[in-house]
């Protein structure tokens, strides 16, 4: 998508500081951190928001778990815990239509109410 933010990272058209890639997925460095370790983890292939996920992503999204807990162990947030997160559409607080994985930890959390 030529107009996406995310996949210029990918393409080092935009400069991040990145902190995993592999042929799969990019991993970097969250711009505006809501917690000590704030990761993105962005699927290479452009697919706009979880509710575009089909049957043929299933291996892709493993994969992005397999890397959240890679880099949750590498950032040293495995053994007290972390979140990972996936907001959907504007309701659910995406604001880049590429579906990408935040990785929270650092910190505790608790669920907000209401």
């Amino acid at each position: 998508m030529n107009d996406c933010i995310f996949c210029k990272i990918v393409e080092k058209q935009i400069s991040s500081e990145i902190v995993y890639e592999d042929k799969y997925v990019c991993a970097f460095k969250d711009i505006n951190p809501t917690a000590p370790v704030h990761i993105l983890v962005v699927p290479k292939q452009h697919i706009e928001s979880l509710k575009e996920v089909e049957e043929s992503h299933k291996e892709l999204i493993g994969h992005v778990f397999v890397v959240a807990k890679i880099l949750a162990d590498k950032f040293g947030i495995k053994e007290k815990g972390f979140r990972v997160v996936v907001n959907c559409g504007e309701d659910g607080g995406q604001t880049v239509n590429h579906l990408h994985f935040h990785l929270l930890g650092g910190r505790k959390f608790s669920w907000p109410a209401g």
